[in-house]
């Protein structure tokens, strides 16, 4: 690639620091960051995977599936009681349903204990039924549940196990393997995202290993293990192995904290790399790491407190750098991440005060907080999934985030309406889902626009743009490129256009979001034009000024757009076509036909002066026919013409003419422009010769920048144009000007006559 073609095209309205930020890349930096990444085809892509990395991927994946594989073998073989428990408050559990014959008589009781073969009592509350230790918030309890379950864990390996409950009656049960249909749907559903989770993991650490995919890598392979020990804690019926509790509560703190430092370790380094980056990722890692085993060690007061603590300033803090990487270089990545980093940072914060303020004392509460901490996991998740793909075609992985945001949202809100309310079960549920549907109803919209930053132009601007492009390229086929980098740029307003000269089949969209590759299409009738360059490419970074990413829509769109363009070219270059066979027909016409008969007339005129009559009618037509003839005039010869016909006029009626006409360049006119100025002009000099008496008539023409200024001024009796009527004549000439974009006023002049002014803003093209 030259350099030439690394250039950016110039953006009007850009400010400096953007141009500035733009000019300190080299060439090589902008082919290997963006370029190469939007020119990359499928098959090249196809290609990368054949080699090493889809044998490690193959590895990966089997590791990953041998993995789950183990843990199922492990969870069935675990011994377990067939039987549903609800919590009835802090200090009991109640028999909901039973396969066991025996344990089916007792639905509806409370238990009080369970009884070892040894005789030794474990007296059992419903801390039993959460499982989770990681969202429970004091330390006493957490303690107390993590012993009850390693207990409960103990005696169900006894051959024998008592139940007792609150009418003081006893049923003895033989605990049994739970089997693969004893680990619940849940638990297949969430060891299921999560091996995809890591899938996606490996695919994005392996397709261009770097910092930020490996960064990013590591938070989804944390995010996969929270997933399956979760899975394991929502495992029906109660009893997991002893030591568990304390293990998984070690094991989610630890991967949470690692997310979060690697999360805001990505933010400083990716989409830009911040000054001191390294130092304060060392900073953040160790925070991180020895907050995590001070946790371990059980040597934190208020654990989970200090834990939603560090994770939500983390979070903000990711926020904070994501913040700063935009001002420092407006890459829409940073702007997307953002939003969804406040979106999971908000519903964090959300959560944490619900089930801090949950009382112990709420029936069925610590149910309600296990699903609702799943959900946060779950919707972080599908961030998670969602980020690879921002864009390519998302709907379903965007909508399903939402859900899973929206659903934590509305457990939150039943927390908080059961703690700060006191209302019952079922009415903070209907409540919450209520309030939850129709903020989702109501701000969908919204929210996929804060996400994705989407909007484009109207449908009607976006017509009139392409049709005001379509004419000009179809007047300046040299300048097509610039004509549709404009077109590009009021779509997308790009913070940065550059063109390339490899040429692209279709649009595509760079990995990041961040480019857009467009190609130039070679427009109908090219090959007959040796003034358009060769087809290449227009690239574009940072839509919407750096405000949203580029995606698949956006690239079917343009791809669209092009199409469209290359339509309306081909309809005006048929229709144009098919005006000059026309035009020239009647040309030729109007010479054999009325030509000859006028000519026939001049040689039987009965005197001289009919006979110069017909003569000058024959040259008026003569003019008229080489025009219509021809496809476009040059703005010299037309002047002159104009000036050798009116001398002519006015000498017949012995009236002088003082002619000036100055240009900076030499345009060609269209036949319509000829024809409307030529026909203004006459009508002028007609209205001057008909009705002023007028000795001596000034004409002065000028053309610069594309503006053409015509002036006609006489020195007769013609007084108050303002109160002229406008008949065929002065009509007529007010239509014309009007068709080329102009405007015409006629005033007095100071001595005696009148002045009518004739401006056309853009005839031609500007430079």
């Amino acid at each position: 690639m030259t350099a030439d073609a690394s250039h950016p095209v110039a953006e009007p309205g850009g400010d400096a620091g953007a141009d500035s930020r733009h000019d300190s890349r080299n060439d090589s930096q902008l082919d290997s960051r963006w370029v190469d990444q939007a020119f990359l085809s499928r098959s090249s892509a196809m290609a990368r995977w054949m080699g090493w990395r889809l044998r490690v991927l193959v590895v990966l994946a089997l590791l990953g599936s041998v993995g789950v594989f183990a843990l199922l073998r492990v969870l069935a073989v675990l011994p377990h009681i067939d039987a549903q428990w609800r919590s009835i408050g802090p200090n009991g559990i109640e028999l909901v349903g039973s396969s066991d014959p025996a344990l089916r008589q007792k639905v509806g009781r409370r238990l009080v204990a369970l009884e070892r073969s040894d005789g030794r009592r474990i007296e059992v509350d419903a801390s039993l039924l959460q499982r989770s230790p990681r969202w429970t918030v004091g330390d006493v309890e957490r303690g107390r549940q993590i012993a009850l379950q390693d207990h409960v864990g103990q005696a169900l390996r006894e051959p024998v196990l008592r139940f007792v409950f609150d009418d003081r009656s006893i049923v003895e049960l033989k605990p049994a393997p739970r089997g693969f249909p004893g680990l619940g749907a849940l638990f297949w559903l969430l060891c299921a995202l999560a091996l995809v989770l890591y899938l996606i993991a490996a695919v994005v650490a392996l397709a261009a290993p770097g910092v930020a995919n490996l960064l990013y890598a590591l938070v989804a392979v944390s995010q996969s293990a929270n997933l399956v020990l979760i899975a394991v804690e929502s495992m029906p019926a109660f009893g997991v192995a002893p030591g568990f509790g304390q293990l998984a509560l070690d094991l989610r703190t630890l991967c949470d904290l690692v997310a979060a430092a690697a999360i805001l370790h990505a933010c400083l380094v990716h989409p830009a790399r911040l000054p001191r980056a390294g130092w304060l990722a060392i900073a953040a890692w160790s925070g991180a790491l020895l907050f995590a085993l001070l946790a371990m060690r059980q040597a934190l007061p208020a654990q989970w407190w200090l834990t939603q603590a560090m994770l939500i300033g983390y979070g903000l803090a990711a926020v904070a750098v994501l913040t700063w990487s935009y001002r420092l270089e407006p890459h829409p990545f940073s702007i997307v991440v953002r939003r969804l980093g406040l979106a999971a940072s908000g519903i964090l914060i959300l959560l944490t005060i619900a089930v801090a303020l949950v009382s112990t004392e709420s029936q069925g509460q610590h149910t309600v907080a296990t699903f609702g901490s799943m959900a946060w996991y779950v919707f972080i998740a599908s961030l998670l999934l969602l980020v690879p793909f921002m864009s390519r075609s998302q709907h379903v992985m965007r909508e399903f985030a939402m859900l899973a945001g929206i659903s934590t949202v509305a457990t939150s809100l039943d927390l908080l309406f059961v703690a700060v309310f006191a209302l019952g079960q079922f009415a903070s549920v209907t409540l919450s889902l209520f309030v939850a549907l129709g903020l989702y109803v109501g701000a969908r919209q919204w929210l996929v626009n804060q996400f994705m930053g989407t909007g484009v132009l109207t449908a009607e601007r976006m017509f009139e743009s392409l049709y005001r492009v379509a004419r000009e390229i179809e007047a300046t086929p040299r300048k097509s490129e610039d004509q549709l980098a404009r077109l590009l740029r009021e779509l997308f307003e790009p913070l940065e256009v550059a063109r390339v000269p490899r040429p692209v089949s279709r649009t595509r969209v760079a990995s990041d979001g961040s480019t857009m590759v467009v190609p130039v299409p070679r427009l109908p009738g090219a090959a007959e034009d040796d003034e358009q360059p060769a087809s290449g490419a227009i690239v574009l970074r940072y839509a919407r000024r750096g405000r949203r990413l580029f995606s698949s829509e956006d690239a079917r769109l343009t791809d669209r757009v092009l199409e469209q363009l290359r339509r309306a070219v081909a309809f005006d270059r048929a229709v144009e076509q098919g005006r000059s066979e026309e035009r020239a027909r009647i040309a030729q016409d109007l010479h054999d036909d009325i030509g000859a008969r006028l000519l026939t007339l001049m040689y039987k005129a009965q005197n001289p002066e009919m006979e110069e009559y017909i003569r000058h009618t024959l040259q008026d037509l003569k003019t008229l026919t080489r025009g219509l003839a021809a496809s476009s005039h040059k703005l010299s010869h037309a002047a002159a013409e104009w000036k050798s016909d009116i001398t002519q006029r006015l000498n017949v009626t012995h009236c002088d003419l003082v002619w000036s006409f100055s240009a900076d360049r030499d345009i060609p006119l269209t036949v319509v422009q000829w024809s409307g100025l030529t026909r203004v002009l006459r009508e002028l000099v007609n209205n001057i010769i008909a009705h002023a008496q007028a000795s001596c008539v000034e004409i002065s023409g000028q053309y610069d920048r594309g503006r053409l200024v015509l002036t006609v001024s006489d020195d007769g009796i013609g007084r108050q144009p303002e109160r002229w009527s406008h008949g065929l004549g002065l009509g007529g000439v007010r239509k014309r000007v009007k068709l080329l974009g102009g405007e015409v006023r006629w005033r007095e002049r100071s001595s005696r006559g009148i002045v009518c002014e004739v401006r056309v803003p853009l005839l031609g093209t500007r430079v």
